[in-house]
């Protein structure tokens, strides 16, 4: 693949930057359009029955407002954080051997860098899911 040159770029018969844009425009032009025509054209009529709430077929009774644990929370965290962790490792072990020495020591500062996060959340408590357990 050759870099494209100064004069190509803006060019709309050679890739680059012009026609990424001019497609970006289109795209939003045409989603545009479509809300315009659907606000038009659509029925709106307001009454009580299409403003109650209604969810899987059963009508609510009570609150929709729950509160749920912090500790659910921080497990979604937590899975983000390792999961993403995860894609990184897998990433750099399929390269490994193109990136060297030097992608050896990056991927292992990464993962320092996880595991005294891991150490500090583990110090601070945050692993403690007790409903009795403060935070320090």
């Amino acid at each position: 693949m050759e870099p494209i040159t100064d004069g190509a770029m803006l060019s709309p018969w050679e890739p680059g930057v012009f026609s990424l844009v001019l497609f970006g425009l289109l795209v939003l032009a045409f989603i545009g359009f479509q809300l315009f025509i659907a606000h038009w054209v659509g029925e709106r009529k307001e009454s009580r029955e299409k403003s109650r709430v209604y969810e899987s077929g059963v009508i609510p009774t009570g609150t929709a407002r729950l509160q749920f644990p912090v500790p659910f929370y921080m497990v979604a965290i937590f899975f983000l954080l390792f999961d993403v962790e995860g894609v990184f490792i897998f990433a750099w072990a399929v390269v490994f051997r193109d990136l060297g020495w030097t992608g050896w020591f990056q991927m292992v500062f990464f993962i320092i860098v996880l595991l005294v996060g891991l150490a500090y959340i583990w110090v601070k408590g945050g692993l403690d899911w007790r409903e009795s357990h403060r935070p320090k």
